[in-house]
């Protein structure tokens, strides 16, 4: 039996977390931009007679949240989508507004929408939340002075702003996103380096790769076809790939090198990336892994059955729809609040725990916030001030969001509240609240509901899927590792899968402790098996990495890692395990391997066993 790994500790609920401050690093200068952008676009309005107008373009400037990791040039696409997609989100709202029985519908469409392409395609935080408040705004703002069009034109105005200002680092320091991802990959793989026999080590290996599979994407992915071959981001390649040899000989144990040594490596080159790798040579293009999959192989991914994005989509639509309907009941302008606070506890695909987590601390911040709210209501700032008090929440609410959700919430109540008056003043500003405090509750209720409801049989069988399909990319990968053969566009695609596949069933472990008592224990149970896969991957794709390395004498080097027949036994055990795995059944003993990954396997079969017969199967 191998020995057992310390778990993490799953998520539990915390009241406490309600009065913490996490760390979250140099969050001003976004904040600082997104306060811009949504200032100015109501001191546009203000000075053009028509400060309802401009409060809708706001809207727009939530454009400014999206994209802040990305290279400009890709941020550029990535941004007039999302711009694009705000205006037409908004003017389907302000269309449904015209026809009540559309309302619910129309919030319900976009909201499955953009929660399934933002799950599917890796758009970050804010995610499809902000997607579908601009939907449900556009069917409660005063703008009946606007036809469909002027909205969407003022929303794609505000999103175009928020463009530019979102874009003007580029002529600061036009690689600045590429070289953070490649700092913070060599900080990782520092930390790695340094937990090396501890019991941190699983995480911070994990860790390493993730944030190097990052700066890989946007290094590649997010980049030309063809970029310059003698420019900065060619030796940033350059900086990446030493990274991940360096990543290699750690996980080498007989390579000899030291923990110190290697985490002052990393941080050489880090230091060198923050330069911009001046002076490094540059990366062979075939010597580069590629990111993640693109939009189509996302796409194609995520539409299977019981995907994580498919999921999210099908908990939202059942969730929107039953807190619109409740809402429309109470009064159609009430429906979208109720189906906007259930979007919020949805989006992300959390789990049960978490889920209930961000309910508590949306509530709390919502009551606490209505307070505030009241208080702009009442001052009813116009002009310059309205612009300023716009500008202050906004601020705030960037500086606060990762450090404490619920307080952040707060100042989140006060400017969609504000927002949503359309400049105008409120006659009875306490039931307002009264009624906003309801239906952020029956929102919060019914996506808690329907996550309850739809999570048991996902929960259960995302695990040993998730398992099979990582035996499965790793089988490939050693087929053609045991020719020497890991530069080709085929062994680079192979590659890339089963990082991504390693990525993903950490995520499905995570998800499976999420979820609620009776189902955490299942997944708790799965540990061992999931950090012995885990760290058989990454000593196969260090293998790899050391077969590349030895350019024209890689295939010598693979006949003496793998031997004669190794790479063809290592298969039919891997297939072995996947099929005990998918049948619930106890994996048979394995025979002689190779060397190089006999250990990791045989971790993964004992593991196997351990569990308990066919306990990877009964998850």
């Amino acid at each position: 039996m191998p020995p057992t790994p310390s778990a993490p500790p799953s998520p539990t609920v915390q009241l406490a977390a309600l009065f913490k401050l996490r760390p979250a690093g140099r969050r001003w200068p976004f904040a600082a931009r997104a306060a811009l952008c949504m200032g100015v676009p109501v001191l546009a309005g203000w000075l053009g007679g028509d400060v309802a107008a401009g409060l809708m373009a706001t809207i727009g400037a939530f454009t400014a949240l999206y994209g802040g990791d990305r290279p400009y040039l890709n941020r550029a696409v990535h941004l007039g989508v999302v711009a694009v997609s705000f205006a037409l989100a908004v003017m389907l709202g302000v269309w449904a507004a015209e026809w009540p029985a559309m309302m619910v519908p129309a919030i319900v469409l976009i909201a499955v929408a953009a929660t399934f392409l933002c799950n599917a395609l890796r758009v970050g935080p804010p995610g499809a939340y902000m997607f579908a408040l601009a939907c449900a705004a556009g069917t409660g703002m005063p703008v009946n002075h606007l036809s469909v069009v002027q909205v969407g034109l003022l929303v794609f105005a505000g999103g175009a702003f928020a463009w530019a200002a979102h874009m003007a680092g580029a002529l600061v320091r036009p690689r600045g996103p590429e070289r953070a991802a490649v700092v913070a990959a060599a900080q990782a793989v520092a930390r790695f380096a340094e937990t090396v026999g501890t019991p941190a080590e699983d995480g911070a290996r994990h860790a390493a790769a993730l944030a190097m599979h990052h700066a890989w994407t946007v290094l590649t992915a997010y980049q030309p076809a063809r970029p310059r071959p003698d420019g900065a981001l060619s030796r940033l390649r350059a900086l990446n790939r030493e990274l991940h040899l360096l990543f290699a000989g750690i996980m080498n144990a007989s390579a000899g090198l030291a923990p110190e040594r290697a985490a002052g490596q990393a941080r050489s080159i880090a230091a060198r990336a923050r330069e911009g790798g001046a002076g490094e040579d540059r990366a062979d293009p075939g010597h580069v892994p590629l990111g993640h999959r693109g939009v189509l192989d996302s796409l194609r991914e995520n539409l299977r059955p019981g995907s994580p994005a498919l999921l999210a989509a099908a908990r939202i639509g059942a969730a929107t729809a039953i807190a619109g309907l409740i809402g429309g009941a109470l009064g159609m302008e009430r429906a979208y609040w109720t189906m906007a606070a259930a979007v919020l506890i949805l989006h992300q695909g959390l789990g049960w725990t978490r889920s209930l987590q961000r309910g508590i601390e949306r509530m709390s911040g919502t009551l606490v916030g209505l307070v505030l709210a009241g208080g702009i209501l009442a001052i009813h700032p116009e002009g310059p001030w309205l612009v300023v008090t716009l500008m202050l929440l906004q601020f705030v609410i960037e500086v606060m969001v990762i450090r404490n959700y619920a307080l952040a919430v707060v100042f989140i109540t006060a400017a969609a509240l504000t927002i949503a008056t359309g400049g105008h003043p409120v006659p009875d500003i306490a039931h307002m609240l009264w009624v906003r405090g309801e239906d952020t509750f029956i929102g919060c209720a019914a996506g808690l509901a329907i996550l309850a409801a739809m999570t048991p049989r996902s929960v259960r069988l995302r695990i040993p899927r998730e398992l099979v399909n990582t035996l499965v990319a790793l089988k490939r990968v050693l087929a053609h590792a045991a020719r020497g053969e890991v530069t080709t566009g085929a062994a680079r695609r192979a590659r890339r899968d089963l990082q991504h596949r390693a990525i993903v069933l950490l995520q499905a472990y995570e998800s499976g402790v999420d979820a609620t008592p009776r189902h955490r224990a299942a997944a708790e149970r799965s540990w061992p098996m999931v950090m012995a896969a885990q760290r058989l991957v990454y000593r196969a794709l260090s293998v790899c990495w050391s077969l590349e390395n030895a350019g024209a004498d890689a295939p010598g080097l693979a006949r003496t890692l793998f031997g004669a027949d190794g790479a063809r036994e290592i298969g039919r055990a891997l297939l072995m395990l996947a099929t005990a795995i998918r049948a619930g059944t106890p994996p048979a003993p394995i025979g002689p391997l190779p060397a190089c990954l006999d250990g990791e396997v045989r971790n993964l079969r004992d593991s196997l066993v351990y569990a308990g017969t066919g306990a990877a199967a009964r998850i």
